[in-house]
Formats: C-alpha cells, sequence, structure tokens
C-alpha cells in the first residue's frame, strides 16, 4: 500500500473514508466504495496531485481488474469537484443546481493565476498564498458532471446500495447527501464542517443558506438513521457529533439575528461573533464574514458579493485578528 493510504480510514468491509490529516482551507474529505468489479468515489481532492495520491490508494484497496468508474460529488466548490479530472473516464455524478455555483467562482486555471499572481504585501495577496498557494491548478481543466438529477437517485456499487439525495439551498445551491443504507453510513458534503475534542476542525462557511435551511439539511442526515457520519471536512462523527454541530449553527445563528436587528453590519457583526470566543478549538474565525454575510442576504435585499470582495474582507479580519 502506498503511504498515501495513510489517509484512508476504514469504516467498513467495503467502506473508507480519505481524510486530510491536518484542517485548512480545501483540505476535504472524500469516500470511496469498492464493488466486485466497480468502485464510486464520493467526492475528489482539490488538485490533481492529491486527487492522484487518493488515486493510488483506492487502487490499492480495489479488486483485480476493478477501477473507479463512478463519482459523486456533494456540490460544486472546487475542493470536492476538480479532483475528478484523473478519472476522465468515469460518470461523474451531481444535482442540477449544482451547475448554477459553478458559475459563482473562478475555474481552477483562473484560481492558480488569481492565487500565484496575488500580492503578498496586501492581506488578500497574503491570505491567498498563505492558504491556497500549496495547490497546483496550473493544469486543471474545468469538470463538467455526466450524469445530472434532482431529487432522488439510487444505484448500486457492487452489492452496495446508494441513495443519493438533492437538498435545498444550504452550504451551496447544489448540495446533496450521500447515504449508504448497508454501511449505515452518511457522505454530507459541507453541510457539516465537523469538530471533536480529539480532532478540533474550523469554522463553518456556508455560501447559499439560510443557516435554518443548513440545518434542515443537518436533520435529514440524522432522519436516514445513519450512525456514522462523514463531513465534509473534520473527524467523522457519530449522531451526537451531528448534534453538536447544529448547536453551532443555531448559535452563530441567533447571532446573526440579533446582530441584523440591531442595525449592526454584516461584517461588524463577523466582527462580534468572532471576539465572543463561544468555539475557541475552532480554526478560520475569519470565515464568519462570508456565513455571516450569507445569513444577512437572507434577512433583508442584498446584492450577492463579488467573491473577490468577500475574500478581502476575510482577508482583513484574519489580519487584524493575527495582530
Amino acid at each position: 500500500m502506498t503511504t498515501s493510504a495513510a489517509h484512508l480510514e476504514r469504516l467498513d468491509d467495503a467502506l473508507y473514508a480519505w481524510l486530510p490529516p491536518r484542517r485548512g482551507w480545501g483540505l476535504a474529505n472524500c469516500g470511496l466504495l469498492v464493488g466486485d468489479d466497480t468502485a464510486l468515489w464520493i467526492d475528489t481532492p482539490y488538485d490533481r496531485t492529491r486527487a492522484a495520491e487518493f488515486l493510488a490508494a483506492s487502487r490499492d484497496l480495489l479488486p483485480p481488474g476493478a477501477d473507479v468508474d463512478r463519482v459523486v460529488v456533494t456540490h460544486a466548490n472546487g475542493d470536492h469537484f476538480w479532483g475528478a479530472g484523473i478519472v476522465p473516464d468515469a460518470e461523474l455524478i451531481a444535482t442540477r443546481e449544482a451547475l448554477e455555483h459553478t458559475h459563482f467562482e473562478p475555474d481552477p486555471r483562473q484560481q492558480h493565476a488569481l492565487v500565484r499572481d496575488s500580492d503578498p504585501a496586501t492581506p488578500l495577496g497574503a491570505y491567498l498564498k498563505a492558504h491556497f498557494g500549496v495547490f497546483d491548478w496550473s493544469d486543471t481543466d474545468p469538470v463538467r458532471p455526466t450524469t445530472l438529477f434532482r431529487g432522488e437517485l439510487e444505484f448500486r456499487v457492487g452489492p452496495h446500495e446508494v441513495r443519493l439525495t438533492a437538498l435545498p439551498p444550504a452550504h451551496t445551491t447544489g448540495d446533496l447527501m450521500v447515504h449508504l443504507p448497508g454501511q449505515g453510513t452518511v457522505f454530507c458534503g459541507d453541510v457539516v464542517f465537523a469538530s471533536t475534542d480529539r480532532r478540533p476542525g474550523d469554522h463553518a462557511v456556508h455560501w447559499a443558506g439560510p443557516l435554518s435551511s443548513v440545518v434542515d439539511a443537518c436533520e435529514r442526515v440524522l432522519a436516514t438513521g445513519a450512525e456514522t457520519v462523514v463531513p465534509g471536512h473534520g473527524p467523522v462523527l457519530d449522531r451526537a457529533g451531528v448534534r453538536d454541530h447544529i448547536g453551532y449553527l443555531e448559535y452563530v445563528r441567533e447571532r446573526a439575528h440579533a446582530f441584523h436587528k440591531e442595525g449592526v453590519p454584516a461584517l461588524e457583526a463577523a466582527r462580534r461573533v468572532v471576539a465572543e470566543n463561544r468555539f475557541p478549538e475552532l480554526a478560520l474565525p475569519e470565515r464568519l464574514v462570508i456565513t455571516i454575510g450569507t445569513e444577512y442576504r437572507h434577512l433583508g435585499p442584498a446584492e450577492t458579493p463579488n467573491v473577490l470582495d468577500l475574500f478581502g474582507e476575510v482577508a482583513a479580519l484574519a489580519a487584524e485578528l493575527e495582530t
């Protein structure tokens, strides 16, 4: 087995979770479900280098003659999606709504140029290089799903049943969850950003919202009855861990609504929530700029900001917190 396979955690005889060894932007969890002569990926790493490592580790576990021939992406953020180019012949499955989100972000080569050419003397440039400079999208073309669905989709990977359920807008406009009833497991993408005492995670970041929809999505995860939940980022959770995350989401929602009612601008509201330090174990508190800004847009008419403008505010707050 390759050294990269150290990232793989066995959840079941046929199911594995690819867990990055540290937290941070772009370091997403993925899944591997192995059939008799077939295999499924659930999400992909951010760039071709990491996707190639995941593919090598996956192939170490496959029966002779089998390969990864199907990929499900839980949403269209690049850190779950762009690595699919490493298996170009695989069926790539996503919700129809996921395509809408791809228009909100730069494509891989645009993002590579943006990070490469950013000025490290500015807060934004320094932030982009610090958090995204480790990835390489210089040879990554945009990927496009080959199978799109609405509602629900079921199929099998060898003997294993797979149930996909499209979710209302929550983390993005195209979220889905992957329920594997035979394994008692759900992969829920970025509906959940997990943390435990043993392995602290990061603050959540949500682009679509509102947070009540994110909470509802978490409840739908629990309604499957699954005992094991693999979040988009952070450690594998049990049901109690999902409940803990719901508590976090409800806290952020309550504070955002309270500050909005007082007329506090979104950026200042994020700054105040960070200062409350309710969850000191979570890294990247500056991401609350995005999540609270998203919630504010649901509380009153506001235009969706440019992603670079958002990251400028995120970077500025991160620089404040470092001083």
